[in-house]
């Protein structure tokens, strides 16, 4: 994920393991965490489909280059699995394509063994190869992809192949190894696939890579995988079957249980609510407070054909709420940017709109990662009149006949709020209204879906309100250096950036010492939320589901880290649930004959955090 600096040394270290085979070190001891519990139910049964909807249909299959962050990248990508991972309960490292790791003594080293087994989804092996090429790739200039190309070449030094099926990852610099395993963990991608036809800049990567792979999805080498694509309409992924590679892995049996995932493009919530109260679609979310407490309690949820489910868990929050676009009209100016945390009535909304069940986030940079966050950092109140304050001081001293501020050069104190869900309309609403009273206008910008955060990346917005996702480590250079400011297809959405920032997020991601590095993230987010642009919104740690009867799932359903319990295309929705082929057919029998069965509520409370409501 970064840039291309290498040393002379470096460079003949490269040349000299692309003209021989690296030789192994013989004093490593290998890891294999092979005895963690298991979250999966043995009862899980094989088969069936299992029908879903996305809002709107990807703008590219590719999983990398532009366009390629949206919505539907976490179908291609995060569902799918890396050398490692985290175990969700008991947050050790847990193995996926690598049975084995190791530790260098260089503290910049991790050693993987791959799976023997492991394949992609056109049964070539995934070797070795696979994962040098993403060095490859993810440096190429032909990806159009500035992130990962300076991440690749700052943050990783080499990628060291030693035979078909061991490889070493190689830090640019020393890292603790809770650190080292989050840089060096990562995807292969099919070096077969990717096989160059034009490569005129000799980079080893296809010079019409955009435009050759916009539509292209690359095989997979998790259990599913994208079969078929009717654009604008649908999307159906297929299992590789019960012979699936990674059914050799202990932590992967009895997961990814049904065989098909069709995927509808329905781009109204209501009308898709509509479909899965018929049965045309299998689960739908109710996070929503007016979903779970007013639309869900109709005649297949009295007849117990549609159950109820409302699961805890403690997932670390990302940076979210409304992200103020530095680089537009008055939004550079701090007065304003102060006058909008405090005139954002987050709290009334979460009270009146959304029955109480949300929590605020107390910093909008993210909370939940332990001594990363600052927790000294508490979200502005609603106050009109400070807002007022500061709006005058911004020189929007003055009320228009509409109760709107102006300036002496008859500005209006007018912001548009960007946002792609039309559920979040009556939020920001909301916020609209109660914003009246310290003079502010917002206007209501609803974009689609994944057009939404591609208007977001351009950097056409002056707020956005968005979620960000976030990993246990918070990272900072991607949404706050200045490399990444005033630049489109990056996620600094507030164009905001200062020197001395920069260099603490520059210490931050080189610092080896972990005391050090928690001190350099709480600094970081002190002036962050001093400079008021992100004000932050609200945090939901749980998930709330509705589902057919037939669908099943372990007891209890939850880890500390499912955020959801049904497939939603994410690496934390973990596959464990199943159809039941015999609930199926009786359902269906009972609805012919009206034949009715006891309503169902779940609630999985197992890591409900305390005060969590």
């Amino acid at each position: 994920m970064k840039r291309l600096s290498l040393s002379a040394a470096f460079g003949a270290c490269l040349l000299t393991t692309s003209s021989f085979a690296a030789q192994l070190p013989s004093d490593l001891t290998w890891i294999s965490n092979a005895n963690e519990p298991l979250f999966a139910s043995p009862e899980a049964q094989f088969g069936g489909k299992f029908r879903t909807y996305i809002q709107s249909f990807p703008q590219t299959f590719r999983v990398i280059g532009p366009d390629s962050n949206g919505a539907f990248r976490s179908w291609l990508v995060d569902n799918r699995p890396s050398s490692v991972t985290r175990h969700p309960i008991t947050n050790k490292w847990i193995p996926e394509i690598a049975s084995q790791w190791a530790y260098g003594a260089d503290n910049k080293t991790v050693y993987f063994k791959i799976n023997p087994k492991a394949t992609w989804s056109d049964g070539k092996p995934i070797t070795a190869d696979d994962f040098v090429f993403v060095l490859t790739l993810m440096r190429s200039k032909d990806i159009i992809a500035p992130w990962y190309n300076q991440f690749y070449t700052e943050e990783i030094a080499d990628i060291v192949k030693y035979d078909d099926h061991t490889y070493a990852v190689v830090s640019t610099k020393p890292r603790n190894r809770e650190e080292l395993m989050i840089y060096s963990n990562m995807q292969p991608r099919p070096a077969h696939f990717y096989a160059v036809k034009v490569d005129n800049n000799n980079d080893g990567i296809d010079d019409k890579f955009i435009r050759r792979f916009n539509f292209k999805p690359e095989p997979s080498a998790g259990p599913y995988y994208v079969d078929k694509i009717k654009k604008g309409k649908s999307i159906t992924f297929k299992h590789v079957g019960q012979d699936w590679w990674g059914y050799s892995n202990r932590y992967f049996k009895h997961r990814y249980n049904v065989e098909q995932i069709n995927i509808k493009v329905i781009r109204d919530n209501d009308i898709a609510r509509k479909h899965f109260e018929k049965g045309d679609i299998d689960t739908f979310g109710l996070l929503i407070p007016s979903l779970w407490h007013d639309k869900s309690n109709g005649k297949p949820y009295q007849d117990g054909y549609i159950h109820k489910f409302w699961g805890y868990n403690q997932t670390p929050q990302g940076a979210g709420g409304l992200w103020i676009n530095t680089a537009k009209p008055h939004l550079n100016n701090i007065e304003v940017r102060k006058g909008l945390a405090n005139a954002l009535d987050f709290d009334g909304l979460i009270v009146k709109l959304l029955r109480g069940d949300y929590i605020r986030q107390p910093n909008g940079v993210g909370v939940g990662h332990g001594d990363y966050t600052n927790t000294t950092i508490a979200a502005p109140k609603f106050d009109p009149e400070l807002a007022a304050q500061h709006f005058a001081k911004a020189g929007f001293d003055k009320l228009g006949t509409d109760g709107i501020r102006v300036n002496a050069k008859g500005e209006r104190l007018s912001f548009a709020v960007t946002y792609g869900y039309t559920q979040h309309t009556a939020r920001i609403a909301y916020l609209k209204e109660q914003a009246k009273q310290a003079g502010l206008e917002l206007t209501l910008n609803l974009v689609d879906g994944s057009s939404a955060f591609k208007y977001v990346l351009e950097k056409k917005h002056q707020l956005s309100f968005h979620q960000m996702g976030t990993s246990e480590i918070p990272a900072y250079w991607e949404y706050f250096h200045s490399v990444n400011a005033n630049k489109p297809q990056t996620n600094n959405f507030t164009n905001f950036s200062t020197p001395e920032l920069d260099k603490l997020i520059i210490a931050y991601r080189g610092e080896f010492d972990l005391a050090k590095k928690k001190s350099l993230s709480r600094q970081i987010q002190q002036i962050v939320t001093d400079a008021n642009v992100i004000v932050p919104g609200y945090m939901v740690p749980y998930t709330r589901e509705g589902y057919w009867r037939w669908l099943k799932y372990p007891k209890p359903a939850m880890t500390k880290l499912t955020q959801f319990l049904f497939t939603t295309g994410t690496f934390r929705d973990y596959g464990t649930f199943w159809i039941d082929p015999v609930a199926y057919k009786e359902t269906k029998a009972a609805l012919k004959k009206g034949t009715q069965f006891e309503p169902v509520t779940v609630v999985d409370d197992t890591y409900k955090l305390t005060g969590s409501q």
